[in-house]
């Protein structure tokens, strides 16, 4: 059984030969680059050759929230035919540099009919990110603050091993937007979790030093 994830990556990796043999364009963008901004409606298609990018929702009131990270390998935004007016309030930033072959919507269309395999990753990579959605809004929304912040690390930390442990590398500022969380709540509960020698913390990167006592805080959807 799959969990949420929150960081995509490698889903269209299968697939990096035959994008590169289609004819598009190579892109470059710098750390802080928007590969597009909210105001703009999705249009083109990237393949992210490297590098990691984040996209969040902007709230007419100012608020931001942080809806996934992409990574190497993974196809965003992934193609659909619709114009959804909430698309004009979403934005993806490069978090470090990223190289990227660039496709027109049409482009990735033809090349889903001219591939049944990559039809069926599109909407595998579609079923996943339904399910992220589903799991903020249905479980999520429902869980007290400090749990979860303990589910996000969680299901950050699976993937992002090292020798040491798991480390994620992200700022409170940010964990609070992806959580769309209160900063004081936030950095009360994540001084919990280093009292407790679950975390340790240090600028912009938080090491988790137990993961079992992590997991025996999250919620059984998290698991």
């Amino acid at each position: 059984m799959q969990t949420p994830r929150y960081i995509f990556a490698d889903d269209f990796s299968a697939f990096e030969t035959y994008f590169k043999s289609v004819p598009g364009r190579r892109r470059s963008f710098k750390k802080g680059d928007s590969l597009w901004a909210a105001g703009q409606p999705f249009s083109p298609v990237y393949y992210i050759l490297s590098g990691l990018a984040l996209t969040c929702i902007h709230h007419e009131e100012g608020h931001r929230k942080i809806l996934s990270f992409h990574g190497k390998g993974t196809v965003f935004p992934v193609y659909h035919g619709n114009r959804f007016k909430i698309e004009r309030s979403i934005a993806t930033q490069a978090l470090e540099d990223v190289e990227a072959l660039e496709f027109s919507p049409p482009q990735f269309r033809r090349m889903m009919e001219e591939s049944f395999p990559l039809t069926e990753t599109v909407i595998d990579w579609y079923a996943s990110y339904v399910n992220l959605l589903l799991y903020e809004t249905a479980h999520q929304e429902y869980n007290s603050a400090f749990i979860k912040l303990c589910n996000l690390l969680y299901l950050l930390a699976e993937r992002e091993e090292t020798e040491a442990g798991p480390v994620i590398y992200l700022s409170q500022e940010e964990l609070a937007d992806i959580l769309a969380a209160n900063r004081v709540n936030l950095s009360r509960n994540l001084s919990r979790l280093r009292q407790e020698g679950v975390i340790a913390t240090s600028r912009k990167q938080i090491r988790i030093l137990r993961p079992d006592l992590l997991a025996a805080r999250c919620s059984s959807e998290t698991l």
